[in-house]
């Protein structure tokens, strides 16, 4: 067990947290995406505590993360073009690319595979962090394997304190939910993962992207998160897809029938769905359903919030699938388990 200390947001702490680094231990450090848990990427035994710490499956792979597009060289090989016209638009910021591996990153990084995820984070943090360490990092979402991802220093305690040396509290992550995960060794570019960059923004660049398609489980993941279950609560958890008067309507009529059986019901809602409150025994908003960059900001610190409060069941409906809407109904897709209904309206 470690004595996990907290790290003040300046050149101190980032001072401190290098150190540790260098010396094969785990700092969590905030990204504008989640909090990332960062070891040395070159080193398997730092990449196996990683593992540990997190209890993450060797079957789940890590993100690789650098300052500047010239160290990639130390992590990749035979970079395609697309790197190039990528970078220049969408780095620094919430974008991981699917790569061949450089043969100096341990296989533990990327489950096996040939290949690596790779991004250079935005947030000024991370990337002083970066730069004054001087090494690739690889860093996961800085929490227990499969639970809500961490979007603030608590958070990361919450789950690992005794587990990792430090984490630098810089505050909560303004993007909020995890980088978009895109595929390049695949014919056509594939998006795996919807995050902080859209598809709409990948296709305006790229022209042709494709949707990456399920992906057996028990076995060597190319990207992380694409795991059914993932992100998620320790209560059971519904979501209703569909338009917002027909989703509506079904968290109302469920919960009413969870309660008639006894059950404790928690709402997860955008701030337009107040009118539901009554209809549960606890609510947690997310923010004006117009506003999904909001919403995103503030959903996994909403998931712990309601989640903190135990209820037997927490629905919650999602937003469509444009823009980041995609992302945040992909995240509580896998935080409900599959627990997904999909409501037809003609």
């Amino acid at each position: 067990m470690y004595r996990t200390r907290t790290l003040a947001a300046d050149a101190a702490g980032v001072a401190a947290a290098t150190t540790l680094l260098h010396a094969g231990e785990l700092v969590a450090f905030p990204t504008e995406t989640v909090y990332g848990l960062g070891g040395n990427a070159l080193d398997a035994a730092a990449v196996a505590r990683i593992f540990s710490a997190k209890g993450r499956p060797a079957e789940d792979p890590l993100i690789v993360h650098v300052a500047v597009v010239a160290q990639l060289a130390r992590v990749t090989r035979d970079l395609p073009d697309v790197v190039e016209l990528l970078a220049a638009r969408f780095w620094p910021g919430p974008l991981t690319l699917i790569v061949p591996r450089s043969p100096a990153v341990p296989p533990a990084v990327s489950a096996g595979r040939d290949t690596v995820a790779v991004r250079i984070p935005q947030h000024p943090l991370a990337q002083m962090l970066l730069r004054a360490v001087a090494i690739p990092i690889a860093a996961p979402s800085a929490n227990r394997f499969g639970h809500t991802s961490p979007t603030s220093a608590q958070h990361v305690l919450a789950d690992l304190d005794g587990r990792i040396a430090a984490v630098i509290d810089g505050g909560a992550t303004p993007i909020g939910i995890e980088s978009t995960v895109l595929d390049l060794t695949a014919p056509v570019p594939t998006l795996l993962r919807p995050g902080g960059i859209s598809l709409e923004e990948l296709r305006k660049v790229l022209g042709e992207v494709a949707l990456g398609r399920r992906v057996e489980q028990d076995t060597a993941q190319i990207a992380p998160g694409l795991l059914d279950r993932h992100y998620a609560p320790a209560s059971a958890m519904w979501l209703a897809i569909g338009h917002a008067a027909a989703t509506r309507a079904w968290l109302a009529k469920r919960a009413a029938a969870l309660r008639a059986e006894g059950k404790r019901v928690g709402l997860l809602i955008p701030d337009d769905d107040q009118d539901l409150a009554t209809a549960a025994d606890l609510v947690v908003t997310l923010g004006p359903a117009n506003d999904p960059e909001r919403i995103a900001s503030r959903l996994y610190a909403a998931l712990r919030e309601i989640d903190a409060q135990r209820p037997d069941v927490i629905l919650a409906r999602d937003l469509g699938e444009e823009g980041i809407a995609r992302a945040i109904r992909d995240r509580l897709r896998r935080a409900a388990s599959g627990n997904v209904i999909e409501i037809e309206t003609r």
